[in-house]
């Protein structure tokens, strides 16, 4: 595996390089290689453009531009690439915000011991996040529930909830007897209506409003 490194503390990204290695030789799974390390955003999103790393390790307070601006560039050029915020700010604003653009994890720096499991965990395509955040979770959703939502419509809600329980676009069509060209419409509808950018984000939104 692959991995990039962005952090604006040099003895950071050396002391996370080692962790990492070692951790990763010192287990059964594949190996795990820092190709390269940088200091910003500018430099998060020009490496991932020429390394396309498996997984980008990110800061999110950093000068030039922060990892959170760096992560939505780099996920707007390439919506697959895989992207963990390790930080010491467990702020809901930088966690909400992580989720939206696509963030595979969030983890606290306190929580190294943690990253090389995290770090197979997301290149299996799981999402990751520390125990400190999933405590923080339940507060974030009450707040965003009282924040003004679009109305969708029933037959919007029908398919949002078919896709919260994990349904494909086929398996939709046949339960909601719709073609599956229909279903695609239906679902780049709600995305826009939400402003959400894929089904994961959708099924959070649905367990979040429910």
């Amino acid at each position: 595996m692959r991995i990039i490194i962005i952090d604006d503390d040099p003895l950071v990204c050396q002391s996370l390089k080692t962790i990492i290695e070692a951790g990763s030789k010192q287990g059964s799974g594949e190996e795990i290689e820092v190709i390269t390390m940088g200091e910003n955003g500018e430099e998060a999103v020009a490496f991932y453009e020429k390394e396309r790393p498996d997984i980008i390790l990110l800061d999110i307070r950093m000068d030039k531009m922060d990892g959170l601006e760096a992560g939505k560039v780099i996920l707007e050029k390439d919506p697959e690439a895989k992207i963990l915020y390790l930080t010491t700010f467990l702020d809901g604003d930088y966690i909400v915000e992580a989720l939206r653009i696509g963030a595979k994890g969030y983890l606290m720096k306190s929580g190294y011991e943690s990253i090389v499991t995290a770090l197979y965990a997301i290149q299996e395509g799981q999402r990751v996040f520390g125990d400190e955040i999933i405590e923080k979770i339940p507060g974030m959703i009450k707040q965003e529930k009282t924040k003004t939502i679009p109305e969708l419509t029933k037959r919007e809600m029908d398919l949002v909830e078919r896709v919260a329980e994990g349904m494909n676009n086929k398996e939709i069509a046949e339960e909601l007897f719709l073609s599956e060209g229909t279903v695609r419409n239906y679902l780049s509808i709600i995305l826009e209506k939400l402003q959400l950018r894929d089904r994961t984000q959708l099924a959070i939104f649905y367990y979040k409003n429910q």
